[in-house]
């Protein structure tokens, strides 16, 4: 009888050990997956940034203007027909 009692220690410790393993692989892939979204983010912030670093570079009237007024040329400019008509023509050149 100790002898059952010593192998279900055996195996409770192996499936302890066992169980410690997968939750330090669970935490690894967390951190990997938060890794990788950061990343994400951080090339989403970088293109913004330059981005609008361009457009004031191309138009430095625009470095003065509140958010809302540069929103509203923005809308203003891209609704034209003849920019959009640039961008998708610009846009499917990249896509090629």
């Amino acid at each position: 009888m100790s002898k059952d009692l010593e192998q279900l220690r055996r195996e409770y410790a192996e499936n302890e050990a066992k169980l410690q393993q997968y939750r330090h692989r669970v935490q690894r892939l967390e951190q990997r997956k938060k890794y990788y979204e950061k990343g994400e983010r951080q090339k989403r912030a970088h293109r913004l940034i330059t981005r609008g670093a361009a457009v004031e570079s191309v138009a430095p009237e625009v470095r003065p203007m509140s958010e809302q007024g540069f929103y509203s040329l923005a809308e203003q400019i891209f609704s034209m027909p003849e920019v959009r008509a640039a961008v998708q023509a610009a846009a499917q050149r990249e896509g090629e």
